[in-house]
């Protein structure tokens, strides 16, 4: 029997490695602005055309290459950031593996140009799926830019899986916040089909994070300072009242890079823990610095996975350092032991003649119930009281007068029975025949013939709202509430990008939002059959469920848009219903397809049996 294994050619080899790079457009972009990075550029600029499936453009001012190394950088292992294993253990570059550059190679038209300042010329090469089509000497400027066209044109599965533009701009610009974040002296530039989306100038951290998230967020940002011999912490975290619903703006940075870490991540929630909002999730941005020497990086081929030597020493320092911020920022209470300026409280001089007891003078003639007697022994009238206070007080006999105080147990008995029936009675006319009541201002709790009903009043109402949003895109009829004073929303550009296009379909359901310069937009009316006090509120909600849903076919963006907007207008767990809105919410429930579960598959309503109401009295 013939030998069968074999070596695999390069081409194959590098798009089995791409199969764990690059996954996405994305990912093309961070391994190379993070080259930029480690070639020493101050400005970056990033250029892409449809999400980057068609072009991928990143320009930089950084080193260059000469045209030996231009031509190496594209074989697989080939790199300028390690030599030997032992570099491995103290990393303090961007990228090191030397398997980018081949991977993107693989499976995509690349293009490059760079020259170093010291060279007359540059270099271009052409790579088509790993293969070399041109290498030439070109007259550039200095620095490096690349082109990526038409990725994943030779592999075709994974090229039909992308999802929408709108969702690969979202990853791209994901990728751009955890680069731009740790290097706020870097000025980087992000187009996107000839359209800005960022134009971050060089300036410091706190201006950085603004630029990158709106002004909004300047308000609510708590600076973080904290140095030890084991780390050094620096950075800001949000204030509690600004939380928010989804994650989103939570960020970790060891030496620079981006991570994700479940364990430090937790001791910031037990610190913001009873200050925030059910359901909600602090903003932070946090720089660590260490030795490179105690965290191991080459643990996953994207590098946000991070191995940290001492991280149970770490743990209480963030968790710490994060009580002390909001403590001084006045977010929680704290003892303030500095005396200074405080009010001093007078303690007396100690006397010769030690302390002295207060006297009690008690008159044993005193009698509460004799009206007669006046003097020490008469009746006592409190000083201050008026004279209907006193007469009250002088005949207070009267309160028990007509009271049955000689009942037998079993009349007792009745008597409680027959005053709880009439109270029933009450209540049943008050109803008008429906026994409904909310509970914790969260359930609507109604007797049925086989138990209790137990009605979640949120979902019911998403469920309420999806299939009346749903009859509106159906029909070509939609009822616009135009606002008074129409409203101003500042976002920032990755929500920004996801309004803009979702803006036609909102138009169908009744919204009306127009672009109003540059990441902002204008609500001039919202739709009919919603009750909408704060119209950027809903918007807001809108977007980030938005966001967080799973459904990515364009075929159900409808869909998908009136489930998000059901949950944003919804409404919310803690508002006390009048009983004409408990009957109006259970009427609607009931008039739905699928009353039974919200549009999003969680049940919408449960029923307690008798049964078990009896098996509880242990009958």
């Amino acid at each position: 029997m013939s030998d069968i294994i074999q070596l695999l050619p390069d081409a194959v080899a590098n798009q089995i490695a791409a199969g764990e790079v690059i996954q996405r457009p994305a990912s093309v972009v961070k391994e190379l602005v993070e080259n930029a990075l480690d070639a020493g550029a101050t400005e970056i600029t990033i250029n892409i055309k449809d999400a980057g499936k068609t072009l991928i453009q990143i320009s930089d001012n950084g080193c260059g290459m000469s045209p030996t190394d231009a031509r190496m950088a594209f074989e697989r292992h080939a790199t300028s950031k390690i030599r030997s294993a032992n570099d491995l253990f103290c990393i303090r570059t961007m990228g090191f593996r030397g398997e980018a550059l081949a991977s993107v190679a693989a499976i995509a038209d690349v293009e490059l140009r760079t020259k170093r300042m010291e060279d007359e010329v540059g270099t271009f090469i052409h790579i088509v799926g790993s293969e070399v089509k041109t290498q030439e000497p070109a007259g550039i400027n200095n620095g490096t830019n690349f082109m990526i066209k038409n990725l994943f044109f030779n592999v075709p599965a994974r090229r039909k899986f992308l999802k929408a533009n709108s969702t690969e701009l979202k990853h791209i610009i994901w990728e751009i916040q955890r680069i731009a974040l740790p290097n706020p002296t870097i000025k980087f530039s992000l187009v996107h089909n000839g359209t800005s989306v960022y134009e971050l100038p060089a300036t410091n951290y706190r201006k950085r994070i603004v630029d990158v998230f709106g002004k909004s967020l300047n308000q609510s940002l708590v600076s973080v300072k904290e140095e030890t011999s084991i780390v050094n912490i620096h950075g800001f975290i949000g204030q509690p009242k600004f939380a928010r619903k989804t994650m989103g703006e939570q960020f970790f940075f060891v030496n620079g890079r981006y991570m994700r870490h479940p364990y430090f991540h937790k001791a910031i929630t037990q610190a913001y823990e009873q200050l925030l909002p059910p359901d909600t999730f602090p903003s932070y941005f946090l720089f660590l610095e260490l030795d490179p020497g105690e965290i191991d990086i080459n643990v996953h081929p994207t590098k946000t996975e991070i191995k940290f030597e001492n991280e149970r020493d770490i743990w209480p320092i963030i968790h710490a350092s994060i009580r002390e911020s909001l403590g001084k920022h006045s977010v929680v209470p704290s003892i303030d032991f500095d005396q200074s300026g405080s009010i001093d409280i007078p303690v007396p001089r100690r006397s010769s003649e030690g302390i002295r007891f207060p006297d009690i003078k008690v008159n044993p003639e005193y009698n509460p119930f004799d009206t007669e007697k006046s003097g020490s022994g008469g009746s006592y009238t409190p000083s201050g009281t008026s004279f209907r206070e006193k007469k009250n007080l002088d005949n207070w006999e009267d309160l028990y007068s007509g009271a049955q105080l000689k009942l037998k147990p079993e009349e007792n008995y009745r008597e409680e029975k027959r005053s709880s029936n009439d109270l029933y009675a009450q209540t049943k006319e008050q109803y008008n025949g429906k026994k409904v009541m909310q509970l914790k201002q969260r359930y609507v709790l109604t007797p049925v013939k086989s138990g209790l009903m137990v009605i979640d009043q949120k979902r019911a109402h998403e469920r309420i709202l999806f299939e009346q949003f749903m009859e509106v895109l159906k029909s070509d009829s939609v009822a616009s509430q135009q606002q008074l004073f129409p409203q101003t929303i500042e976002l920032n550009p990755a929500d920004a990008e996801v309004l803009k296009s979702i803006l036609e379909d909102l138009l169908s359901l009744g919204f009306d939002i127009r672009e109003f310069g540059r990441n902002t937009f204008i609500i001039n009316g919202t739709p009919g059959v919603l009750d909408v006090s704060s119209p950027e509120m809903v918007v807001e909600k809108l977007l980030e469920e938005y966001k967080n849903s799973p459904v990515d076919a364009r075929s159900k963006a409808k869909e998908q848009i009136a489930l998000s907007l059901a949950k944003a207008s919804a409404l919310d767990y803690g508002m006390e219903l009048k009983q004409e809105e408990v009957d109006h919410l259970i009427d609607n429930l009931f008039a739905c397809a699928t009353p039974n579960f919200t549009p999003d598959g969680k049940k919408v309503l449960t029923i307690i049996s008798t049964e078990d109401i009896e098996k509880s009295f242990l009958r």
